[in-house]
Parts: structure tokens; C-alpha cells; sequence
């Protein structure tokens, strides 16, 4: 794990995932979302993931990296980009159940809150193995106590 003191602008740091029938099943319940496209499944396709749903999963593995996993650390918001009209993230190519998700987080921002707490800022991009875009979120603002626990 690093200290907030480790990271620096332009650190970059990888990790692939795919989200199952049933883990997207799991997220619909629990985020009680109710869209009718997401609910028409027909039986050996594969489903259309929800754009909230592949966030989820972007933050979750951005929190297990070796590098960030054991440090205080809390999602706090995110600041629009003012080239994309204050929005933070564009979802380019949809993404399909079971589909691997090659995902790029990069560190764009740091700065200290006070002596006990630092922010850093994380732009996270998502590209199937093909290369293709599916989704690129910018300013991703992250609270992370300076001196991890031991």
C-alpha cells in the first residue's frame, strides 16, 4: 500500500474485471433501479450492463489495488470537467454482461486537506480487451488519511 505522500500526478495503476448476470442482478436489487430495457432479458443473451452499475465496479476495484487496499480512504465526490461542460464522465460503447473490462486509473490531482488528511483525484478510464472505450470518468475525489494504519 502507498502513503499519501507516495502518490504522485500521473501514478497510473491497472486492473481487469467482467460483471456476471448475477452480480448485475444483485446491484439492480440493491439499487433498486426499475428501467424496463434492463429488466427484458431474453434467456442466453447477454445483458446490457447499467452505466451505475460498471461505476460500482470501477470504484470497487480501484479500492482493492495493492496500492490503495489498507488505507483510510473515502469517496468524497466528484468535479466536473470543465472541457466536457462541468459533466464527469461519458460512457462511449455499452458494455454486455461477462465482457472483461480493462480498467486504467490515473492519479490527476493531489493536494493536502489538513495534518491528518490528503485528497487525491482519480481519473478512471474503462476499455474492453479490444481496446475500445467503453467509459472514461474524470475527477473522482478520494479522502485518504496521510499515514495508514499498521
Amino acid at each position: 500500500m502507498k502513503k499519501f505522500s507516495e502518490f504522485k500526478i500521473g501514478d497510473t495503476f491497472f486492473s481487469i474485471c467482467s460483471i456476471s448476470d448475477k452480480e448485475l442482478d444483485e446491484y439492480l436489487k440493491f439499487s433498486r433501479v426499475r428501467n424496463a430495457f434492463l429488466e427484458n432479458k431474453q434467456k442466453g443473451e447477454r445483458q446490457l450492463i447499467a452505466g451505475r452499475a460498471i461505476l460500482s465496479r470501477m470504484e470497487g476495484e480501484f479500492t482493492r489495488l495493492s496500492q490503495i487496499y489498507g488505507n483510510h480512504i473515502i469517496f468524497v465526490g466528484t468535479d466536473g470537467d470543465s472541457k466536457w461542460e462541468n459533466r464527469t464522465t461519458r460512457f462511449v460503447n455499452p458494455l454486455y454482461t461477462d465482457q472483461v473490462l480493462k480498467l486504467k486509473f490515473t492519479v490527476s490531482h493531489k493536494e493536502d486537506i489538513d495534518d491528518e488528511f490528503g485528497k487525491i483525484v482519480i481519473d478512471y478510464e474503462g476499455t474492453t480487451q479490444e481496446g475500445e472505450i467503453i467509459v472514461i470518468s474524470k475527477n473522482n475525489i478520494y479522502r485518504i488519511k496521510k499515514e495508514p494504519p499498521r
